[in-house]
């Protein structure tokens, strides 16, 4: 999109707001002012020019064009380079957006590449603009209020995440079956979280230090310090999530655990339970089908079979059948199938 504000500042104040590139090196050479170009998802020709006019190293010159780069703090000469990555959280869809902000900072100028909506570099604008002797301390103390931008736009990420945590804790004891994904996803977010947060502080305090031995105004490591103890309080929160997380992720495995296990139990008792049933029924059949088949011998009518005429034929075949039945009675009832 390229340039999204322009400004050269003269004593801490607004002096010209040039509707071109070029004219803001005439600008900035003819009044000695402080230029500060804000630039979203510019084109290589625009971040050429600029590397062109103030002598930015080709390293970084690549790195912007290219972006996708970690958060670092890099000396080129007296050029500074600063990459961050600032974050909003989406209430819609309950995720963190990640953003990719890149700094150069030199003795008399301000360039900040944006490749993402945030952090929103307007309010920056308004407030150092409201603030003359801060934008006097130079283009150090425009790197710290956008430092400080962005490290307070961290902290409805935090309170969203927290949120969400809150939320899987619910749905883990509750036994929703999707809770494991969402947990995976969390825990995503949260580590790209730490890798935004994490370098701050090492790049905080080098800052307050001094880069290249330039001595920084008392006022500026004062308000830099305070920047990084916001920015350890939101690292030690997200280092917490992460620990969290991972407690809730053992603790879900241990309750599915359980739950796969009552389940088996269940299905093993109920399978005890229809094999006895089917026990039950074999025995009640094999002590019906005795007397069936002595019955169903002697009922065929044929004129020669044994015993056919005899007079106690029977009562014999009925002890017969009762005896049969009864030994099978007891053999099942000993083996505990009745």
């Amino acid at each position: 999109m390229g340039i999204v504000d322009n400004a050269v500042y003269v004593d801490g104040q607004r002096h010209a707001e040039p509707t071109s590139l070029e004219r803001t090196y005439e600008l900035m050479r003819e009044r000695r002012g402080m230029g500060w170009i804000g630039l979203y998802r510019p084109g290589p020709a625009e971040v050429r020019s600029i590397a062109d006019e103030f002598g930015i190293h080709e390293l970084a010159l690549e790195d912007t064009i290219s972006a996708h780069q970690r958060p670092k703090l890099e000396r080129y000469g007296d050029v500074l380079f600063t990459v961050l990555h600032p974050a909003r959280y989406l209430e819609d869809t309950e995720q963190v957006e990640f953003g990719e902000l890149h700094v150069f900072t030199g003795t008399d100028f301000v360039v900040t590449v944006r490749h993402a909506e945030s952090p929103d570099l307007g309010q920056v604008r308004r407030r150092t603009e409201e603030s003359p002797d801060l934008l006097r301390l130079g283009p150090e103390a425009v790197l710290y209020a956008i430092l400080d931008q962005v490290v307070d736009e961290y902290g409805p990420v935090v309170a969203g995440l927290e949120n969400d945590i809150d939320e899987i804790e619910d749905e883990v004891f509750s036994g929703d079956p999707w809770v494991s994904r969402r947990i995976y996803a969390l825990t995503r977010e949260v580590i790209e979280f730490q890798r935004a947060t994490r370098p701050l502080l090492g790049m905080l305090e080098a800052l307050q230090r001094g880069i290249g031995g330039s001595e920084v105004h008392e006022e500026l490591q004062r308000n830099l310090r305070d920047v990084a103890d916001h920015a350890v309080r939101v690292a030690e929160r997200v280092d917490g999530f992460r620990v969290l997380l991972q407690n809730i992720l053992s603790v879900n495995a241990t309750l599915v655990g359980q739950r796969q296990n009552e389940e088996t139990q269940r299905l093993t008792e109920t399978s005890l339970a229809q094999n006895d049933e089917v026990k039950q029924i074999s025995a009640w059949a094999a002590i019906l089908f005795a007397p069936t088949v002595v019955g169903s011998v002697y009922g065929m009518n044929f004129d020669h079979m044994p015993e056919l005429h005899w007079v106690w034929g029977y009562p014999a075949a009925v002890l017969l059948m009762v005896g049969v039945s009864g030994a099978l009675f007891t053999v099942f009832k000993r083996k505990g199938w009745l």
